[in-house]
């Protein structure tokens, strides 16, 4: 059975720093990629940044240069780095983790952390 564990949401004040962690165990397939989503405006999840086992990286315009995103392959652990933290980053955040084989890709999701910036 598939675990997606996130930890590290809470309440910040502008400005400040949080640091989210998601552990994604029990896959039989191989790890293509995890990232970090939120919900938009149409409460439908928009990506915050992604990254693959080899490192490449996507992020939001608007975290970009705020945020960072890594990866621990041994651990199948990401983290997302977040400072200069702003009121409208509120938000439930939901870990991600992509994996396949050459049949088929499957998507894991965790249930989300909630992260709030007091202005």
């Amino acid at each position: 059975q598939v675990h997606v564990v996130e930890s590290g949401g809470g309440l910040v004040q502008a400005g400040g720093s949080l640091r989210l962690s998601c552990k994604v165990s029990g896959i039989i397939l191989s790890l293509d990629s995890m990232g970090w989503y939120r919900l938009d405006l149409n409460d439908e999840r928009e990506l915050v940044a992604s990254i693959t086992t080899d490192g490449t990286t996507t992020y939001a315009d608007s975290v970009k240069g705020r945020f960072t995103i890594s990866l621990d392959n041994a651990e199948n652990t990401v983290y997302l780095q977040m400072n200069s933290l702003k009121f409208e980053d509120t938000d439930e955040y939901y870990c991600h983790a992509k994996a396949s084989d050459h049949e088929i890709s499957v998507n894991y999701w965790g249930q989300g952390t909630q992260v709030t910036v007091s202005s």
